[in-house]
């Protein structure tokens, strides 16, 4: 994962943060959260991302689904074929 700082200013008494995040596979979101000003930058952007955490890890999670093959009939998913293997046994 990557996450990247967009956003870092004070709103009143809180530090408002902001993310993009992209996975290894390049999918990107873009997420804020209040915090309190309290402590370094460094502090402050942890916080801001660990209160940001249970929204990311929801949006990797969806990721579990998507480009799947949907049989409406059996009400399942299509079951993707087990990769052959190319090492030669002797």
């Amino acid at each position: 994962m990557k996450y990247i700082v967009k956003m870092f200013q004070d709103e009143g008494d809180r530090k408002l943060v902001g993310f993009q995040v992209a996975d290894p596979k390049g999918n990107n979101l873009a997420i804020n959260r209040f915090v309190p000003k309290s402590g370094t930058n460094e502090e402050m952007i942890a916080a801001a991302l660990e209160a940001a955490q249970p929204e990311i890890d929801e949006w990797l999670a969806s990721f579990s689904v998507i480009g799947r093959e949907w049989n409406a009939d059996a009400g399942a998913f299509v079951a993707v074929p087990a990769a052959e293997s190319s090492e030669v046994t002797e």
